[in-house]
């Protein structure tokens, strides 16, 4: 299989380092083929603007959407966003690894989705009509893909809990596994995630070894995530709004995941 690395710390000698030198090391003896994008030491520019297409605006300025759909299709693109693309397009799977910062993930890897995610590639594909709203959640062009989180984080379980201050981890990550990942098309593995990243020890960064083995050698085999695909009856088109009979009266992120067997 050919799995892609999307990789954003700036110290190449902390835990996320170690982890990441570790899964492409594993994965390689494995058979699989690896390729990794290291956002710090590419130096990935972060910012979408005018300068990611060597055209012109196409209008009288600069329109995120409008200006990355006609780069990519008519192949004005930076190489580094055209590069990106080509792995997403090679990888059978592909893991996003980054420390949670501020609830989120760094903002060079918001900017790596913000510019390789052009219109025309991630969205805006797909027939529109009163049946089927565009190909994404759970359709478009990364269908058939598997995509992880490794991520790690300075607090504590528990602070992380479904009663813990910051809030559960699944609904912090909810915007980056179910908006970016599901959205394009992915298959979304659970996450991996480590707490208290900063008290890890050598004993606990073995342990955290053998945990992140078995998660590679399971990525083809761990069910996913049971997010609903958007165009298979459970929401109502156009408006986009879980039909009323299906978990009725409830709202919040746990009602676009699928119950039951």
């Amino acid at each position: 299989m050919n799995v892609l690395i999307v990789y954003a710390h700036p110290e190449a000698r902390s835990l996320n380092g170690s982890l990441k030198d570790f899964a492409v090391n594993h994965l390689k003896n494995a058979g699989h083929s690896v390729q990794v994008s290291d956002l710090y030491a590419m130096r990935w520019k972060a910012q979408i603007d005018a300068d990611d297409s060597t055209a012109a605006p196409i209008g009288a300025y600069f329109n995120a959407s409008a200006d990355s759909q006609f780069a990519y299709a008519n192949g004005t693109q930076r190489a580094d966003i055209a590069g990106e693309q080509e792995k997403l397009e090679w990888a059978d799977a592909v893991i996003f690894q980054f420390p949670l910062w501020w609830f989120s993930m760094p903002a060079i890897m918001k900017g790596w989705f913000d510019r390789v995610y052009a219109y025309g590639f991630a969205y805006g594909v797909g027939e529109h009509s009163d049946t089927h709203w565009g190909d994404r959640y759970g359709e478009g062009r990364m269908s058939g893909k598997r995509a992880m989180l490794l991520v790690t984080t300075g607090g504590w379980g528990s602070h992380y809990a479904p009663r813990g201050i910051n809030g559960p981890i699944d609904d912090i990550l909810f915007p980056i596994q179910h908006g970016m990942l599901h959205y394009p098309g992915f298959t979304v593995v659970p996450p991996m995630v480590i707490y208290r990243a900063s008290r890890v020890d050598e004993t606990r960064f073995r342990e955290h070894c053998t945990t992140l083995a078995e998660r590679l050698d399971t990525l083809w085999d761990t069910p996913p995530v049971a997010y609903r695909q958007q165009n298979a009856g459970d929401y109502a088109i156009p408006a986009l709004t879980l039909k009323e009979e299906i978990a009725p009266g409830e709202t919040g992120f746990g009602i676009h995941l699928k119950r039951g067997g």
